[in-house]
């Protein structure tokens, strides 16, 4: 997994350009939670879809670049949670146990 690390705030507008050509996806991830770790440990081990961007946010030290997503992309706040942009919305997010690479990519898909 190439993972894109999102650590500024100013990133969001690139990924709200870019997600009208290629759809984005957003992993929140908090190094304090479990099972955050699992899910993360999920994703790794899973083949990502191609031609999409895959954007890793460690909320604990990025606080305010997640209170961003929020507001951005009018999505409440979960840790871990997962996003998918496409044409600059927020058209998919899971949280928790639901976030799986190959929901992520129907979502992709669709």
């Amino acid at each position: 997994m190439n993972w894109i690390s999102l650590t500024k705030e100013e990133q969001l507008d690139q990924i709200k350009e870019k997600s009208a050509a290629v759809p984005q996806v957003i992993f929140k991830h908090s190094t304090r939670c479990s099972i955050s770790s699992m899910v993360l440990d999920r994703l790794e081990r899973s083949a990502p879809p191609a031609s999409t961007d895959f954007y890793f946010l460690d909320l604990i030290a990025h606080r305010n670049v997640s209170n961003k997503i929020a507001e951005l992309f009018d999505v409440y706040h979960e840790s871990p949670q997962v996003l998918i942009i496409k044409n600059g919305e927020c058209v998919y997010d899971e949280s928790h146990m639901g976030i799986r690479m190959d929901e992520i990519a129907e979502a992709l898909n669709n």
